[in-house]
This record gives C-alpha cells, sequence and structure tokens, in this order.
C-alpha cells in the first residue's frame, strides 16, 4: 500500500477574519522596518485615525510550514487578546490579513528593550531592581492566572515604553506561548539558552519553567551576569542541569541575604518547590525593598465575574452581545480559558467545576461567596456559567474602548436599521438571552434623554460607565454623551 497521503494545511484566512475586513493600509501608514525576527519584520507605523506611532508585526505565510506554524500564529494573537489590558502587557491594538502576511498592530515602546538598560547600566541598585522585577513578576502571575506560560522570558521581551525614568516596562512577544491547564506538562524543547529551565531541557515541564527564567533574570539584574553560561549552547546547558549559582564572586557579597534568597528559590532544581509568582509578589526582599504587594492576590477570572456580577441585567447582556461579536481571534483565548474550567466539557461550569480550577490555581473562596457570584453572574439563572454569559464576565473592559465592536454590537440589537434600540427589541434580545427582568425598567435605566429608546451614544455610555452613574446622574450624563458621538 501506498504511504498515506501528508495532512494538507492552509494559510488562507489563518485569524478567521469575516469578508470585507479592514485592511493593514486602511488603518495604518507603514513606514521602516525597526526589527526582524524568525517569521517576519517588525515596521514603523502611523495610525491613520489617530497619528498615533506604532509598531506592527508582520509574519510571512511563506515562511509557515507546517499545521504546527500556523497553530503558532493563531496562539500568539488569542494569547495577546486574551492578557492585554494588563498593564504590563504590550497593547494589541488590531490584526489584519492578507494573502502573505499576518499582520499584528501593536503599542509603539519607543524605549527600547530592558536588555539595553541592564548593558548600559552594568548592574541594578536592589532598590531599582526590586521595582523592575516586581512588576515582572506581576504580568507573569496575570499570564498564569489565565492559563498562558510565556517559555521565553527574557530582558529582550520586555520594552519599555520610553527612554525616561518614568517607562512602563511592556511583556511582548508570545510567540512560543501556549495556554496550558494546572497539571499538565510540554515536551518541546523551547526558548533562550541563557533561560531556559533544567525540566525544559528534560523535555518534562509546566508553566513553572517561566519562574525560572524569572530567576535567571533576577540574577543579572543584580549582578550583570547570567548564573549558566558557557561558549556553546552544549556548555550553557550542562551548566543549567547542574544548577549551582556563583554568590561569592563580586558584587555577590555586597548584595543582601534576602535577594540571595529570593533568587535561590526561583532557581530551584525542584520545579515542585520552586516558588510561584503569587509567593515571590510577597517575598521578604520585596517588602524590604517597599515594593511587596500588601494586597490578597485574588484570581484574575474571579476579580473580572466580581466586576460583572455589580453590573446590572442591562448592561451584562449589552456585554454578552459585544462578546458575540468579537472576531474570532479575539474569542480563541477565552475559549481555551472556558475548556480548562469545564473539565466535563458540557459546555457549562458548575460551581463545582469553577471550585477546583480555583484551587488548582491556587486559590481559596468560601462556598457560600462562590455560589453566590456565580448566581449573580448566571444571567439566565440556570445555575450554569454558559460559555456566552463567560465570555461577557471574564473578557477585559479595555475591549470596549474598540469604537467599531460597540457598533457592530449595537447594529445586532437595532434589528430594524433604526439607530435605536427600542422597548420591542430590548424585549426580544432579554429574551434570547433568558433575561425576564422588567425591559421598560432596564431601558429607562440608560434612557439619559427620556425619548423611550436606547441610541448609540446611550448605548456606548451604559457600557463604557456605572449603570448606577446614570441612573443617579442623568442631565449632567446627557452632555457627556455627545464625546461619544
Amino acid at each position: 500500500m501506498p504511504p498515506p497521503a501528508a495532512s494538507t494545511f492552509s494559510v488562507t484566512n489563518i485569524l478567521g477574519k469575516p469578508p470585507g475586513e479592514p485592511r493593514l493600509e486602511d488603518g495604518y501608514v507603514v513606514d521602516k522596518q525597526i526589527g526582524k525576527g524568525a517569521f517576519g519584520v517588525v515596521r514603523l507605523a502611523r495610525c491613520r485615525a489617530t497619528g498615533e506611532p506604532v509598531a506592527v508585526k508582520s509574519i510571512s505565510k511563506a515562511k509557515l510550514v507546517c499545521k504546527e506554524d500556523v497553530k503558532d500564529v493563531q496562539a500568539e494573537v488569542a494569547i495577546m487578546n486574551l492578557v492585554g489590558g494588563h498593564a504590563h502587557v504590550v497593547t494589541l491594538l488590531s490584526t489584519h490579513e492578507d494573502k502573505d502576511y499576518v499582520h499584528i498592530a501593536m503599542e509603539l515602546c519607543a524605549g527600547g528593550e530592558l536588555f539595553d538598560s541592564i548593558v548600559e547600566a552594568g548592574n541594578f541598585s536592589e532598590k531599582k531592581a526590586a521595582g523592575v522585577f516586581r512588576r515582572m513578576v506581576e504580568v507573569v502571575n496575570h499570564c498564569h492566572e489565565l492559563g498562558v506560560v510565556h517559555r521565553d522570558l527574557k530582558p529582550e521581551n520586555f520594552l519599555l515604553t520610553n527612554k525616561g525614568p518614568d517607562g512602563e516596562l511592556k511583556l511582548t512577544d508570545f510567540g512560543l506561548g501556549v495556554f496550558f491547564k494546572p497539571g499538565e506538562r510540554f515536551r518541546d524543547l523551547v526558548g533562550s539558552p541563557y533561560y531556559v529551565a533544567p525540566e525544559v531541557l528534560r523535555k518534562n515541564y509546566s508553566h513553572q519553567a517561566d519562574m525560572w527564567s524569572l530567576g535567571v533574570i533576577l540574577y543579572i539584574l543584580l549582578s550583570g551576569l547570567p548564573p549558566f553560561w558557557g561558549d556553546t549552547e552544549d556548555q550553557i546547558f550542562k551548566m543549567v542541569l547542574k544548577g549551582q549559582l556563583d554568590f561569592k564572586s563580586e558584587p555577590w557579597p555586597r548584595i543582601s541575604d534576602a535577594a540571595k534568597d529570593c533568587v535561590r528559590r526561583l532557581l530551584d532544581m525542584d520545579a515542585g518547590r520552586r516558588a510561584s509568582a503569587e509567593q515571590i509578589l510577597k517575598h521578604d526582599w520585596l517588602v524590604k525593598e517597599g515594593v511587596a504587594l500588601d494586597i490578597s492576590l485574588d484570581s484574575v477570572v474571579l476579580k473580572r465575574m466580581r466586576q460583572f456580577a455589580q453590573m446590572n441585567k442591562l448592561k451584562k447582556m449589552a456585554l454578552m452581545v459585544v462578546g458575540q461579536s468579537l472576531a474570532p481571534d479575539e474569542l480563541a483565548g477565552l475559549q481555551e480559558l472556558f475548556k480548562s474550567i469545564d473539565a466535563d466539557g458540557s459546555g457549562t461550569i458548575t460551581v463545582e467545576e469553577m471550585k477546583k480550577a480555583l484551587s488548582a490555581w491556587g486559590h481559596k473562596i468560601s462556598e457560600v461567596e462562590l455560589q453566590s457570584l456565580m448566581a449573580i453572574a448566571d444571567v439566565d439563572g440556570d445555575g450554569l456559567i454558559d460559555y456566552n454569559e463567560f465570555v461577557a464576565a471574564t473578557m477585559h473592559l479595555s475591549k470596549l474602548e474598540k469604537e467599531e465592536l460597540l457598533q457592530k454590537a449595537f447594529k445586532q440589537l437595532d434589528r430594524d436599521g433604526s439607530g435605536t434600540i427600542s422597548l420591542d427589541e430590548l424585549s426580544d434580545a432579554l429574551r434570547r438571552f433568558g433575561i425576564y427582568d422588567d425591559a421598560k425598567e432596564l431601558l429607562a435605566s440608560a434612557d439619559t434623554n427620556q425619548d423611550g429608546m436606547i441610541d448609540y451614544a446611550e448605548f456606548s455610555w451604559l457600557l463604557r460607565n456605572n449603570a448606577e452613574t446614570l441612573r443617579t446622574s442623568r442631565t449632567s450624563a446627557k452632555g457627556q454623551i455627545s464625546k461619544f458621538i
């Protein structure tokens, strides 16, 4: 028998964009190249609407030679959408696709790589290192909480928004990132030699490999040198597998015991004993340097669900419509997160499944509080969180800054195209989502000009502001609405 035919793959419409989506050139004026990678280039561009400079990463489809390459591009975009909105993640502005490239438009970080700052400084003071490092751990904790492991943490992948003292740190390049479930193991040998964890070299690792990479970065911040080095990759890998740390050479004798302990806890050869991001954020060294978090580190999912729970039913329904209006590449990350919690694959999340997922992420919540929270987030009142409810409750509200997304959602509700949502249209929409509250009362909560309908400006205001503000400040709201027209 002849060998089975090789499975085919396609580079057509990798991101699942519907016909007529804006092209890169529609939104941006593209300029010179400012960076280069294995699969494409990064160019400087300018947003046509605002004039703001941005960075555009263009991935060449000609270099995507197998299904895995295509999946990696899809995962990179999905991850950027999921973890976006955090203060220390590079902001994804938009994605575009043509026959030759996938384009990712991002905020421009004009301050360059953190690596260059380390080289220029030689090494950081403990105070400065602690301030920078805490931000790194914060953003990695955010990623891990959302079921994402970066797998290529290094100073080159932390950018600065500007070169001044107020430059913010931003994590970028999720090209090797993957989604994970608690306890899941990976076998791919990926990462950069100096920063790769020993268990990655053994091809049996999980998200704790990111914490090792952070430990290497901290060692470099404090000393100016990598802990494991060699003239070749093989020599570096042998040093990594030995895991012996040098705390005797300069400047280590002058560095505090607390800082050394922080490094040791991250560069523990036993991944099971290695400190988590949450533990490091409360470490004595960060406390001593005045940058430790003094608040309880709550689950990202719980934070967003609590925020959703405080909204009235109209805003919850509107967010569900917005969720259904997200592009496939914007939804992919939330789908992965939903699947990691929906253990039985039923398409709904029970209280028990949520409790198990939170426990696996290291979070404890009382049964009473969890049941109450789930009940409030359960818009249709069936006792379960379905996919639409989950997306509405957990997507980052920065999505609401996208005007075209809100317009798309509004059109779904404005079925007759009149430019307003009538009481009948609202009643129909509420019924579609299983909401049987008084439609007239809900409409009144957003109807700031009291004409018995919701126009686009009122719809935008509802989503971008607190509903209670609308009810108590109708007059002032009416004036503010003009900003969104």
